[in-house]
């Protein structure tokens, strides 16, 4: 008898073994879907960051690359003020050559500083029409050229570094309508 129980005891403990070993296993699956869950967390946090990191540092380089925007166009007035100086300067006659002269050089030195801090000039005449760089202030009929090529420059436009810091205010150029071509002829 004794043989007995003690092989039902063994049985026993081989079932508690058992239910004990298929309790392991299952903490051991749910340990690892914990694992790779925090994993699938931990990686997306990682990229997150590593996307703010790249953002931050963007933003910082274009907040140096446009930091003095401000201070240009308030600069771009002045320079308009020059530029109309010496144009008025030069249809006057007489002894104006050393004003002329003066005016001139102030005028380069103020450009090149423009220049250096990343200021350009809006190219305009005979260009077709861009509304991200031109600002249309009139139309003018013309014979020979193209649909919404620019004529006349009203004020100078300018980018600072590739970013429209005043946009060029221009007169359209467009070709006599049908209409008023066959009116004209016919009287």
């Amino acid at each position: 008898m004794e043989v007995k129980e003690e092989k039902e005891l063994q049985m026993e403990e081989v079932e508690i073994l058992k239910k004990e070993l298929e309790e392991l296993k299952k903490e051991l699956e749910e340990a690892k879907a914990q694992a790779q869950e925090n994993y699938d967390k931990f990686i997306r946090l990682y990229a997150e960051f590593d996307n703010y990191r790249k953002r931050v540092a963007r933003e910082k380089a274009e907040l140096v690359r446009y930091g003095n925007e401000e201070l240009l166009k308030e600069l771009l007035p002045v320079l308009d003020n020059l530029e109309r100086a010496l144009e008025h300067a030069q249809k006057e006659e007489g002894k104006t050559e050393p004003i002329l002269q003066g005016l001139q050089l102030i005028l380069e030195q103020f450009r090149s500083v423009l220049r250096r801090f990343g200021v350009e000039e809006i190219k305009t005449l005979g260009e077709r029409f861009d509304p991200e760089l031109h600002e249309a202030v009139g139309e003018m009929e013309l014979e020979g050229i193209e649909p919404q090529q620019i004529v006349q420059e009203v004020q100078k436009g300018y980018l600072l570094n590739d970013r429209v810091l005043r946009p060029a205010k221009v007169i359209v150029g467009k070709t006599p309508s049908q209409d008023e071509e066959t009116q004209s002829t016919n009287p």
